[in-house]
């Protein structure tokens, strides 16, 4: 087990290092020169071609590229010291680089920004498995039922509208229409502020991710369940004379769930990404929304160290989904 761990943690290493450097090369030869945005910001939008080429320069744009990735990485680590404008700052490891918008080291920006998102994934990815995978497991013990097919009928009806429109119906009647209280102001409150404050202002997020993503989680343990119902270790245990429930919920479960984790790890990993829809709508100020003006305002540093905060997550996300079919399915072994 340990021997897979530090496999699989070189493997994302390796993952990590091939994402960083290739969005670094996308922005080092990349169409538009990659210090205007820089350059913009610091001179009210009125950058000449002198001053384009001293922040080029100053950035290291005319450096060769290897030079410049390994100053990149080794701030990560060790941190260093960069210079725009004549003015020297100090960015701390784990540095990413400073905002072309803002000139501040991009870690401090996104430190105050995880929070928001790891909380509505948190909450959503809940919604996910408490809502799906009863209704999924429900409806196939009554498989070919009346019940069974207006459920999944009902579910694909909601899974076929975009999430965006979903999530904006929802904005609009519960938040501006109706103004429901306690849930109907979203945003984020640190929870370590007021905790009411915290949970209100993402309960509608919450309630759109896990309503919308419920119904495809229902499909696959619907599914998984199905086929773990027919398995010939479940028949031997109703052979036995074990009751419904043991059987349902002790050994066809158990095994459905490897499916159903599977595709959890990779949701879960993406909504920690960043949920840029759901942030927009709902006015929280997470990675995602971060990303989207980031692309905007074409502030380099910030896209590309949203982009790899997205490969962390997916990753670690996967590493810990591998670790947990041996705990759900015994007769799955690590190598």
């Amino acid at each position: 087990m340990f021997a897979y761990i530090v496999k699989r943690l070189l493997a994302g290493l390796v993952v990590l290092t091939l994402v960083s450097l290739s969005i670094f090369l996308l922005f080092w030869y990349g169409p538009s020169e990659p210090a205007r945005a820089m350059c913009d910001s610091k001179t009210s939008n009125r950058c000449s071609p002198a001053k384009l080429e001293v922040f080029t320069e100053e950035l290291g744009y005319n450096n060769p590229w290897a030079s410049e990735f390994g100053n990149y990485v080794g701030g990560i680590v060790t941190g260093r010291d960069i210079t725009v404008a004549g003015q020297t700052t100090r960015c701390e490891a784990p540095c990413l680089g400073l905002s072309y918008s803002t000139g501040k080291p991009v870690w401090e920006d996104m430190q105050s920004r995880i929070p928001a998102t790891v909380s509505i994934a948190v909450g959503g990815a809940s919604l996910y498995l408490l809502l799906g995978v009863p209704i999924g497991v429900a409806a196939s013990k009554r498989r070919g039922t009346v019940a069974d097919k207006t459920l999944v009928s009902g579910f694909l009806v909601i899974s076929s509208i975009p999430y965006y429109l979903f999530a904006l119906l929802v904005f609009l009647y519960f938040a501006v229409l109706y103004e429901l209280p306690f849930v109907g102001q979203p945003g984020y409150t640190p929870l370590s502020e007021n905790p009411a404050e915290w949970f209100g202002g993402l309960a509608l997020a919450w309630i759109c991710l896990g309503v919308f993503g419920c119904t495809a989680y229902t499909r696959y343990s619907r599914g998984a369940m199905v086929e773990a119902l027919s398995e010939d270790y479940v028949r031997t245990a109703k052979a036995k004379g074990l009751p419904q429930r043991t059987v349902v919920y002790k050994h066809a479960l158990r095994a459905a769930l490897v499916p159903v984790v599977t595709i959890f790890g990779i949701d879960f990993g993406t909504l920690l990404a960043g949920t840029i829809f759901t942030e927009k709508i709902f006015d929280i100020n997470g990675i995602g929304l971060w990303a989207l003006n980031a692309v905007g305002q074409k502030d380099l540093p910030i896209v590309q160290a949203t982009a790899l905060f997205a490969a962390i997550a997916l990753i670690v996300s996967n590493l810990v989904v591998d670790l947990l079919y041996s705990v759900l399915d015994p007769r799955v072994r690590l190598s």
